[in-house]
């Protein structure tokens, strides 16, 4: 078995292959996003642990298309790691920003980039700024259909072998996903 998650995850699209194909398809952004993929409690939680969602897991950044279709799976980082790291680490902006595209992130990713855009923060904001927190969700929302391909994978749902294996097990997911969407 873990032969052959290592034979698909090699083959899985690097993020230039996925944004070349966003931008032959002619889609002017990308949606970036991180998931958590839950595993059951190790002997060093801490570091595995995340915050934002109260769980164990490891974090595995995604970009999808505008329509949902998942594009790229980054390989896993543990769970404590915050979105705009994990996003640093495997130099998102910059990668975006190549092939001319704008990315579309959470509140999560503010200040990491001018290409990565995000909603505005705070309470009491004037009414243009809700309308255009508004108008960028609507645009975010086809990444819970990137999301529901990738985590659909019963093997995704709860890990219970070595936690590193996250990235691996994902890519290999992706490269399945995208081989039976044609």
């Amino acid at each position: 078995m873990r032969e052959t998650t290592v034979l698909l995850a090699e083959q899985a699209p690097t993020l230039e292959q996925g944004l070349c194909r966003a931008r032959r398809k002619g889609w002017e952004y990308v949606i970036v996003d991180v998931t958590l993929i839950s595993c059951d409690r190790v002997a060093a939680d801490c570091p595995f642990y995340s915050g934002k969602h109260k769980k164990h897991g490891m974090n595995v950044q995604v970009v999808a298309a505008p329509d949902g279709e998942p594009l790229w799976t980054s390989w896993s980082l543990l769970g404590s790691v915050h979105d705009t790291r994990a996003a640093r680490v495997w130099k998102i902006a910059e990668r975006i920003k190549a092939p001319g595209l704008l990315g579309l992130g959470d509140k999560g990713y503010v200040g990491l980039s001018e290409v990565v855009f995000c909603p505005f923060k705070g309470r009491g904001k004037p009414q243009w700024k809700k309308d255009v927190n508004s108008e960028h969700a609507q645009l975010r929302s086809p990444r819970e259909r990137a999301f529901a391909q990738i985590k659909n994978w019963d093997v995704l749902r709860r890990l219970r072998c070595c936690p590193h294996r996250v990235g691996e097990i994902t890519r290999a997911v992706l490269v399945l996903q995208l081989r039976e969407a044609g």
